[in-house]
């Protein structure tokens, strides 16, 4: 459990760094990049966190 937690906040870290660079840089690949890395984070995500809430109400 406290590996998927890890790994989503490391992966939400890396795309607020994408954003960062994006802002700094201007170059349209880092904006790519991070919203790749926030999509496929937050899929797994609400799934992890909808299994959390499952073994609440079960």
């Amino acid at each position: 459990m406290q590996f998927f937690r890890w790994a989503i906040l490391l992966l939400l870290l890396s795309s607020i760094a994408c954003f960062g660079f994006y802002i700094a840089t201007s170059q349209v690949r880092y904006k790519h990049w991070g919203l790749k890395i926030l999509t496929w984070t937050l899929l797994p995500a609400f799934a992890f966190f909808a299994v959390l809430i499952v073994q609440r109400l079960a």
